[in-house]
C-alpha cells in the first residue's frame, strides 16, 4: 500500500475512523441477526459460525482504528481511535447480554448438532454458554440489566483511564547541577527548557529509567520518583475508585464475595486463596533476602553523606552502584554492546533457529516512518504465517510502555484457506542520536524479548476459530510465553551471537557477560518483592472487605517491600493493569513465572537452543492459543505435570 491508496488504513481522518466503526457494527449487527433468525436450528456454520466472522470483522477493524489511539502521531486520529476502542469493546460486552442470542445459543445446544461438535467447535458452545452465565441470564431481570449497565461503564472507565495515562502532562525542568552521573548523550537528548539552560524531563521510560539508574544527585531521583508515580492522579483516582466499586457490585449481583473470586473462576489459580497462599509462601524467604540486600544498600547510601533508610527512588540506584563495584557490570557499557539493530537481528535469528522460523523485511506503509515491518514464514514448508510491524520509539501522546497488539486475528476462513495473523509490538526504546544508534540496556533486552514472546504466540497460532486465536489463554498463563523468552537474554552463547560494540564492532567481552549472569540474582529480593506489591495491591482492591480506602491499600501494599510509603504519590493511577484486563490478575506475571521458568528448564535439559526442543514448543504452547487449557499445553510439552521448581532455584529459594 501506499498513501494515496484510498483505503489506506493508517491513514484516515476521525470522521473516517468513526465511519469504519459504524461499518463494522451495522454489519455486525446483521450477523447476530442472521443468527438469531435461526432460532438455533440448523449446523454450526449456520448457528455459531457468524459469532466466529463478528469477532475477526471487530478485531480487524480494532487494528485499524482503536488502536491508532495507542500509536498515531495526531492528536485528533488518536483521540478518534479511543472513542473507537470505546465503541467497539462496549458492543462485544453488550452482545453476551442480548436475551434473543442467548436464547438462541441455549436452543442450539439442545440440538443433535451440537452434540455432535468436537474440538474447537464443541470448546467455543461450551465457552458461550459461559459467557452467557457471567452475563447474568441466570439471574432475575433487574440483576442482570443492572450488570449490563455496570459492564458498560467499566468499559467507558478503563478507556479514559489509559488515556489519562498517555496524555499526562507532567514535565520536569531539570538543572545542569542535576545531572551529575548522567552520560552525556542522553543529556543531549533531552529538549531544552525554551527560557534557560535547564532540560526538559518526560515520564517517558527512556528519561525515567536512566534518572533511576545513574543520577547521583537524590533529589533529583526523589522528584522523578514522585512525578512518575503521581502521573494522572487527579483524573483517575476518582474512575478507579468507582470502578473497584462497581467491580464489587457485579460480584455481589452473582452472590460471590468478591470481584477477585468471580474472575478466578475460569483462571488456572481458580480461588484468591490460592493465590494468596502462593503469594505468601514466596513472601517469607524474599524478605530474608531482602533485610540483608537493603542493608547493604543502607551501608552505600551512608557512604554517599546520606542517611538511611534507603527510600524506594533509591534502590535502582543502588542496584546500579552494586553491579557496577562488586560484579564489574556498567550498564551504561553493556548498553553499548546492545544497539537496538543488533538486537533485533539476533532476536529474529535466535526465533529463526529455534523454532524453524523465516523472517523477511517487508516494505507495507504503517502508521509512523519508524515501524518495521516482518513476514514471518515456516522454515521448512515456506508458507507464509503472518506480519509483524515494530513500533520501537517513544513519540509524544502515544502507548509509554510496552506491549503486543493483535491487529488481524488468525481464522479458518468458510473457504477452507487460512487468514494469516498480524500483530503490532510497541515500546520505549532509546531513540538513536546523531552520533549513537539506539542503545539498549540489558533490562530494555529482556523487555524487547518478553514482549516478543507475545509476538510469537499472536503470528504462530493455528487456531481454526478466532475466540482460541493468539494470547486466548487464561489470564494467568497468557505471560508464560514472554516469561520464557527472558532465559534467552541470561545465555552466554546467545548474547555472544549478537552483543557486539556499536562503534568498534569488537564481541562483548566474555568475562562481561560472565558477570553480567552472575548478578543475575542481585537484590532479586527487593525486586520481586516489588511485582508482590503490585500483586497484593491488586488483589486487596478487589478482596471481600469494604468499603475500600484506596490510600490505605497502597500503603497495605507496599508494606510488603522494606521501603517506606511516599504519601506525596499514588502510583495506583498510572497502574494500567488496573483497567487493562489484569484486574484481580496482576499475580499472573509471577504466576505465570513459575510456568515460563518450567518450561524452559526442558531447554537447559536438552540445549538451550535445541530446534528439536524448539518446535516441540511451538506446537504444543504456541501453536494451540486457547484452543485447550493451559494445563493440558504444559503437560503436553513437559511431559509431566508442571512444579515451581526452576522458579524457585531462579530466586535462589531452592538448591
Amino acid at each position: 500500500m501506499t498513501d494515496d491508496t484510498p483505503d489506506d488504513p493508517y491513514t484516515r481522518t476521525p470522521d473516517e475512523l468513526a465511519a469504519a466503526v459504524d461499518d463494522a457494527l451495522a454489519a455486525a449487527d446483521a450477523d447476530v441477526a442472521r443468527i438469531v433468525a435461526t432460532g438455533g436450528h440448523g449446523t454450526f456454520a449456520e448457528v455459531l459460525g457468524p459469532l466466529e466472522d463478528v469477532a475477526d470483522r471487530l478485531g480487524r477493524v480494532y487494528g485499524t482504528t482503536g488502536f491508532l489511539g495507542h500509536v498515531h502521531n495526531d492528536a485528533q486520529v488518536r483521540a478518534a481511535g479511543r472513542v473507537a476502542e470505546q465503541r467497539l469493546a462496549t458492543w462485544e460486552a453488550d452482545l453476551a447480554f442480548r436475551d434473543d442470542l442467548f436464547a438462541t445459543v441455549s436452543a442450539f445446544g439442545e440440538t443433535d448438532e451440537a452434540a455432535t461438535l468436537q474440538g474447537e467447535e464443541a470448546r467455543l458452545l461450551t465457552f458461550l454458554r459461559r459467557d452467557f452465565r457471567r452475563a447474568g441470564h441466570e439471574l432475575a431481570p433487574a440483576a442482570r440489566a443492572r450488570v449490563r449497565e455496570l459492564t458498560t461503564r467499566l468499559v467507558e472507565l478503563g478507556v479514559t483511564f489509559e488515556t489519562n495515562i498517555a496524555d499526562d502532562p507532567t514535565r520536569l525542568l531539570v538543572h545542569p547541577d542535576e545531572l551529575d552521573g548522567m552520560p552525556d548523550d542522553w543529556i543531549a537528548s533531552l529538549a531544552p527548557s525554551p527560557a534557560d539552560d535547564r532540560r526538559i524531563l518526560t515520564m517517558a521510560y527512556p528519561d525515567v529509567v536512566p534518572v533511576m539508574d545513574l543520577a547521583r544527585d537524590r533529589g533529583l531521583r526523589a522528584r522523578v520518583h514522585r512525578a512518575f508515580n503521581s502521573r494522572a492522579e487527579v483524573p483517575n483516582r476518582p474512575i478507579l475508585d468507582e470502578a473497584v466499586a462497581i467491580r464489587a457490585e457485579i460480584a455481589r449481583l452473582f452472590d460471590r464475595p468478591s470481584w477477585a473470586h468471580l474472575q478466578l473462576e475460569h483462571r488456572m489459580a481458580e480461588t484468591p486463596e490460592r493465590v494468596e497462599a502462593f503469594l505468601d509462601r514466596l513472601r517469607g524467604p524474599l524478605t530474608e533476602g531482602a533485610v540483608d540486600e537493603l542493608a547493604r544498600m543502607q551501608e552505600l547510601l551512608e557512604a554517599d553523606g546520606d542517611h538511611p533508610p534507603v527510600q524506594a527512588f533509591d534502590w535502582r540506584f543502588y542496584d546500579t552502584q552494586q553491579r557496577r563495584t562488586d560484579h564489574g557490570v556498567d550498564q551504561a557499557e553493556v548498553a553499548e554492546y546492545f544497539p537496538l539493530e543488533q538486537v533485533t537481528e539476533g532476536l529474529l535469528d535466535l526465533t529463526a533457529e529455534v523454532f524453524g522460523l523465516v523472517w523477511e523485511p517487508v516494505d507495507v506503509h504503517t502508521w509512523d516512518d519508524d515501524v518495521v515491518s516482518l513476514v514471518v514464514r515456516d522454515a521448512d514448508s515456506g508458507e507464509r504465517l503472518g506480519l509483524v510491524h515494530m513500533d520501537l520509539f517513544p513519540r509524544e501522546g502515544t502507548f509509554s510502555h510496552a506491549a503486543a497488539f493483535p491487529l488481524v486475528p488468525a481464522r479458518r476462513l468458510a473457504d477452507g484457506s487460512w487468514q494469516r495473523p498480524e500483530v503490532a509490538i510497541v515500546a520505549n526504546f532509546p531513540r538513536p542520536t546523531d552520533d549513537r544508534p539506539s542503545l539498549l540496556t540489558h533490562r530494555d533486552v529482556e523487555t524487547y524479548f518478553h514482549e516478543f514472546g507475545h509476538v510469537l504466540h499472536g503470528v504462530l497460532t493455528r487456531a481454526e476459530l478466532v475466540r482460541f486465536s493468539g494470547v486466548a489463554n487464561e489470564r494467568d498463563f497468557v505471560e508464560a510465553p514472554s516469561q520464557i523468552m527472558e532465559h534467552w537474554t541470561w545465555q552466554s552463547d546467545v548474547l555472544a551471537r549478537f552483543a557486539f560494540h556499536f562503534d568498534t564492532g569488537e564481541p562483548i567481552p566474555g568475562d562481561l557477560v560472565s558477570r553480567l549472569v552472575e548478578a543475575r540474582r542481585l537484590n532479586v529480593g527487593l525486586a520481586t518483592l516489588r511485582q508482590l506489591q503490585f500483586a497484593l495491591l491488586d488483589l486487596r482492591l478487589h478482596d471481600a472487605t469494604s468499603p475500600k480506602d484506596l490510600d490505605a491499600i497502597d500503603r497495605e501494599a507496599a508494606d510488603v517491600t522494606p521501603f517506606p510509603p511516599d504519601p506525596d504519590t499514588f502510583f495506583p493511577a498510572s497502574f494500567g493493569h488496573l483497567m487493562g484486563g489484569y484486574d484481580a490478575g496482576y499475580y499472573g506475571y509471577l504466576w505465570s513465572e513459575v510456568y515460563g521458568d518450567d518450561m524452559f528448564s526442558r531447554f537447559e535439559a536438552e540445549g538451550v537452543t535445541s530446534p528439536s526442543v524448539g518446535r516441540d514448543y511451538r506446537r504444543a504452547v504456541l501453536e494451540p492459543g486457547g484452543t485447550h487449557d493451559a494445563i493440558e499445553l504444559l503437560r503436553d510439552f513437559l511431559g509431566r505435570d508442571p512444579d515451581d521448581r526452576a522458579f524457585l532455584r531462579k530466586l535462589g529459594l531452592a538448591d
